[in-house]
């Protein structure tokens, strides 16, 4: 088993990838932490770990707030007395169109959810790994942190920012046993996907730029996320592995 008796928390657990990384992590042989908002599906999936032989506890938990994710770390210690892993997932596909129409409020809300929560998970996440000896934390970034996309500026800005965050951080911790990296999915088929809210023309000019010419289903990059959070990469931290299909090979 690839993560066998490691400490792992994913937020955004309740659907998408990061439920498929929370489910594919366990029947890897993690104890898994779930956060996220809908407490009903998060302790759905836990029932549903739980009933194949896994080991998982839901802690409802808004990335937001940061009271919540210091809440989410202490209950995953006090739960399993380390943490080993974490996926910082959680994130909101944010207003859409062009840069200088964005509503203010709503560009800071895409912000606090898909850049600033990532560096408050981090912070606690990474206090609790030194007491231990090290782990690894994975954020899910975007090809959108590589590339920009047209209406997409407010997404784009959090996930470029979020790439950067991702390399500090590798470098300030590199030498501490704690590895960091980022997934760069392309179009994925998950709840936030179809939310979109121009709908399918914008969805299908995505997936026609994907030379596989499909979007990728979520555990096509959980298992990613996994590799990256076990020791088979224990050399590899500050990078980013993009997930798309061939998107960003032209």
């Amino acid at each position: 088993m690839l993560l066998k008796d490691k400490v792992i928390i994913v937020t955004g657990a309740t659907s998408g990838i990061g439920a498929a990384t929370a489910v594919e992590a366990a029947r890897q042989g993690a104890r898994v932490v779930l956060a996220g908002r809908r407490a009903d599906r998060g302790e759905e999936l836990v029932g549903q770990i739980r009933a194949s032989g896994g080991q998982a506890l839901f802690v409802r938990t808004d990335v937001s707030q940061e009271s919540e994710i210091e809440a989410l770390v202490a209950r995953t210690v006090r739960e399993y007395g380390r943490l080993d892993g974490a996926f910082n997932n959680a994130g909101i596909p944010g207003p859409l169109g062009k840069l200088a129409d964005l509503p203010a409020a709503e560009y800071r809300q895409l912000m606090t959810v898909n850049l600033d929560s990532a560096l408050l998970c981090m912070r606690c996440e990474i206090q609790a790994m030194k007491k231990t000896g090290g782990g690894s934390i994975v954020n899910c970034a975007s090809i959108l942190g590589l590339v920009a996309g047209s209406g997409f500026g407010a997404y784009t800005t959090a996930k470029h920012g979020l790439l950067g965050m991702t390399k500090a951080a590798a470098l300030d911790y590199a030498t501490e046993g704690i590895r960091v990296n980022a997934v760069m999915p392309g179009p994925i088929e998950t709840e936030i996907w179809s939310h979109i809210q121009q709908g399918e023309p914008v969805r299908q000019a995505f997936v026609d730029g994907v030379p596989m010419q499909r979007a990728a289903r979520s555990e096509e990059v959980a298992k990613p996320v996994l590799f990256l959070l076990s020791d088979w990469s224990s050399y590899i931290t500050g990078t980013a592995l993009v997930i798309d299909g061939g998107y960003t090979a032209r």
